[in-house]
Order: C-alpha cells, then structure tokens, then sequence
C-alpha cells in the first residue's frame, strides 16, 4: 500500500513538472554569424553610398557582437555608433527623435549619459521581439546611417525568423 502510494506521488510530480518545463517560453538569440553579417552588409550599402562609417552590432543585452570601422572614418564614430546603439536599446526603437521635427529645429541633447538623440540606430527583430540593435555612424546625416542599416537588415530578413 505505500509502495503504491509513492508511485502515484512520483508520478504526480513527473507529470507537474513535465508540464511546467512545457510552458517555458522559447527565445531567439542573435548568432555571431549574423550580427557579422549585419555589419558586413551595413558596411557595404554605406561604402556604396560613398559614406566612410563605423557599424556596430550589439546583442538583446547591449554587449557589442561584431564592429567594422572603415578606412576613413574618424574615431569618433566608434562612440557614436555605441551611444545609438545604447539609445536603440534602451527605449526599444530607431534612434534619434521621436517624431519629425519642425523645420530648423535640431534635436534636443540626450538627457540619459551614455545616449544620443541621433538616427543612426535601428532595432534587430524576430517578429515583435527586440534581439539586438545595428547602429552606424559617419555618413553625412543619421537618416544617411539609419538607411544603411534599415537596408543590411530588409536583405537579411530571411536569417532573422
């Protein structure tokens, strides 16, 4: 009799936990292949563009995963990828203003350290999930940087699923 009841209470817990590990949400990580990728072909559309830029490529956690500066691009654009990058992140969409701003206005500076109200960072999504960011910077203009970047990741779509 209490041999039989400890089977019926180990089976109880195999099959609780059995179900509990089921309902475990699955998650994408961004692979060092293709956050490579994403700053080769970042890197790419921008030389095309004639543009001289730094690409970084962070992952969900905002630890840098790959970064190619260019022949040419000033050292500065290093930092500046990595405060888009940071900005992207944080408030989880493009860097730069929220909005369109007004003809002649500029944007307002950063209030958080470490950020910059500047376009140039685009989020890295698996469906509706936020899996990294690819900033760049040194084109002549964030919406310059943010089009080379918007353009590695619509050709890579198909490695982001």
């Amino acid at each position: 009799m209490i041999r039989t009841k400890y089977l019926l209470l180990a089976g109880a817990v195999a099959l609780v936990s059995t179900s509990a590990f089921a309902q475990l949400p699955s998650s994408k990580v961004l692979t060092l292949d293709v956050a490579q990728a994403i700053a080769q072909e970042t890197l790419a559309k921008c030389r095309a563009d004639g543009y001289k830029v730094t690409v970084l490529v962070v992952d969900g956690l905002n630890a840098p995963k790959a970064m190619v500066r260019d022949d040419g691009a000033s050292a500065s654009t290093t930092e500046v990828a990595k405060m888009k990058a940071t900005a992207t992140m944080l408030y989880n969409r493009p860097s730069g203003p929220a909005q369109p701003l007004p003809a002649g206005q500029t944007a307002p500076p950063a209030t958080i350290p470490g950020t910059i109200n500047a376009q140039g960072g685009v989020p890295i999504k698996v469906g509706d999930v936020t899996i990294g960011a690819v900033a760049v910077s040194g084109a002549p203009g964030g919406d310059k940087d943010a089009a080379c970047a918007s353009a590695a990741l619509a050709k890579l779509a198909d490695r982001l699923k």
